[in-house]
């Protein structure tokens, strides 16, 4: 059977998923080699022998047998690392996004174009199954004509603020999933942006330079709407929900819970709240973009997120942050590279 050799870079919480379902679930994949300069070597080879590993990123990437890399390091890493893995002609798959500087994203997606590499973004939540169902009804033409998608998207509570301090902000850290869901979606591109921002969860987030709530305006192609709702901080769990409308009917999606009992009682009708941490929420949808990614690198098929569409993403969050901060809507011509 036909395997192709991988390199996972940075093995913290998503590179160590990554690793996990591959060895698990992939017996079309290899993983070769791991680098992470703060695991410890020792540790690693004893729960994983027979793995390359190295503190050393680079040594990894250039080693012959691998064909392509994994990169799940923080933001700030992976335009580097993607430049070595198109000096050694590697495949690649980034968690995202590619980079915080429009003008560096630009340049890396057309590097790889053309060179003849891969490159997948990991944008998760459209292989989430409930989401894909979703877009398979859309496309489908079940609930005709599109013309709205609302998307809310909260977290459970703030990350670190050094996390925000160093993340780009809201927009390109968070609601950037929300912004490649819309197009995925509606299957329609953005011309305009209106984004307003506030800080109500913790003023120490204002102090950083950011915002922690978030209200979004899309408008696409064809004159029809995504809204789109941010919160770092719902105090009942993670809140994961959509909507399409359209001139035949309505698709919703609502939150996973930690179990689907509902109990009626004299006191009113109750259910468990949703989850409460990213890593459950998405744990298949990690899983499934994995897959589509060993399949593509297998099978030399197109790939289902690709460079392009992280670059787009990436064009909406810096017309969202520029709608907020000049208090306008923001066309995507005007910041168009």
């Amino acid at each position: 059977m036909k395997k192709v050799n991988l390199a996972i870079i940075g093995i913290g919480r998503i590179g160590i998923i990554h690793l996990k379902n591959i060895i698990r679930n992939f017996p079309g994949a290899n993983v070769l080699a791991v680098a992470d300069v703060n695991f410890s070597k020792d540790d690693f080879t004893k729960e994983y022998p027979g793995i390359i590993f190295s503190a050393n990123a680079e040594e990894i990437i250039s080693l012959p047998a691998v064909e392509a890399v994994i990169i799940c390091t923080p933001t700030s890493s992976h335009a580097e690392l993607i430049e070595k893995a198109i000096q050694y002609g590697k495949h690649i798959f980034c968690e995202k996004p590619v980079d915080l500087s429009l003008e560096r994203t630009a340049l890396l997606v057309k590097k790889v174009a053309a060179a003849g590499l891969k490159l997948m973004l990991g944008f998760n939540r459209r292989f989430d199954p409930d989401f894909m169902e979703a877009n398979k009804n859309i496309r489908s033409g079940r609930i005709g004509e599109l013309q709205v998608v609302k998307i809310t998207s909260r977290d459970p509570g703030l990350p670190p603020l050094d996390y925000i301090k160093h993340s780009g902000g809201l927009f390109m850290d968070m609601a950037i999933h929300d912004f490649d869901m819309a197009r995925y979606m509606m299957g329609k591109e953005v011309v305009e942006v209106y984004a307003k921002g506030l800080v109500l969860v913790d003023e120490k987030v204002g102090e950083a330079g950011d915002i922690d709530t978030a209200l979004t305006t899309l408008v696409f192609e064809d004159g029809t709407y995504a809204v789109i709702d941010n919160s770092r901080k719902a105090v009942y769990g993670y809140d994961q929900r959509i909507e399409v409308f359209g001139s035949n009917g309505m698709i919703q999606v609502k939150n996973n819970l930690h179990n689907s009992n509902v109990v009626f009682d004299s006191d009113g009708i109750h259910q468990a709240l949703p989850l409460d941490f990213f890593m459950d929420r998405y744990a298949c949808s990690y899983l499934n973009e994995m897959k589509y990614f060993i399949d593509a690198l297998l099978t030399n098929a197109a790939l289902p997120v690709s460079g392009a569409d992280g670059l787009m993403a990436t064009y909406i969050a810096v017309a969202a942050k520029k709608s907020m901060i000049e208090k306008r809507p923001v066309l995507i011509s005007e910041i168009m590279l």
